[in-house]
């Protein structure tokens, strides 16, 4: 089994998360550091280490949980600044999850937490397109030519995002309520594709997050997904990527 994999299958992240880890610097096979990702291991035989603890296979029970973030706490487990986690707020007792993806401070709605790591890798990498749909508030009343440019791909700094799905729902005089969808997560990307067609964010909310959607849960709400939501959840990545998860 590959390193990062096994670090995935283990709980510490997703597999783009376990190879920041390794790239770091901060894993070591048999008290021998390893920098170079494909490194294949025997998790029977070779003993993987992370920051000084050693990498255990998690218990094989895979937790899966829906949560209706507010505002005003980190997307994180930790944060060195002593702000309140997502983690924190849930109070969460069990075995360690990890929350898929990010969602703003100061930006509410549907977060999903996993201990589950390749569902979480094939949930927030841009190549498998998992659909993130927004409800957004806007300043102003963007124009056609605006809107196309979200619709087409826009640069937001050294990126230029992939065409999104964008619906005007509403148009008031000083703002507007718009649906995005759009498949990637980089860092505050919504509020970055609206900065930069010159009508900044005033509210924001993930509703959906592939086929999965907030409907029942209220904010600061979290509950564990069904048999059939998780079901559900692997077949529509499957049948969006012909994949296999």
């Amino acid at each position: 089994m590959r390193l990062q994999k096994y670090m995935a299958y283990c709980g510490v992240g997703s597999r783009r998360k376990c190879e920041e880890l390794i790239k770091q610097g901060c894993v070591t096979v048999n008290g021998i550091k390893v920098t170079e990702m494909g490194l294949l291991i025997d998790p029977d035989k070779d003993k993987v280490v992370l920051n000084g603890k050693q990498v255990l296979k998690m218990e094989k029970e895979k937790h899966y949980i829906i949560f209706y973030k507010p505002q005003g706490i980190i997307t994180s487990v930790k944060d060195p600044y002593g702000r309140k986690t997502v983690m924190d707020y849930m109070n969460w007792q069990g075995s360690r999850i990890y929350p898929v993806g990010r969602l703003d401070y100061d930006t509410e709605g549907l977060l999903l937490l996993t201990n589950d790591g390749d569902l979480a890798l094939k949930m927030t990498h841009p190549k498998y397109e998992v659909e993130k749909e927004y409800y957004c508030i806007v300043k102003g009343v963007p124009n056609e030519r605006k809107i196309e440019k979200l619709k087409s791909g826009i640069n937001i700094g050294n990126f230029i995002t992939a065409p999104a799905k964008v619906a005007l729902l509403e148009k008031q005089r000083e703002l507007s309520i718009l649906r995005l969808t759009i498949h990637e997560g980089k860092n505050r990307q919504v509020r970055r594709m609206f900065q930069a067609i010159g009508h900044p964010i005033l509210y924001l909310r993930r509703e959906r997050i592939g086929n999965l959607t907030l409907d029942g849960l209220k904010i600061g709400e979290w509950r564990n997904l069904t048999k059939k939501e998780i079901y559900n959840l692997k077949k529509h990545i499957r049948e969006v990527n012909n994949d296999t998860i």
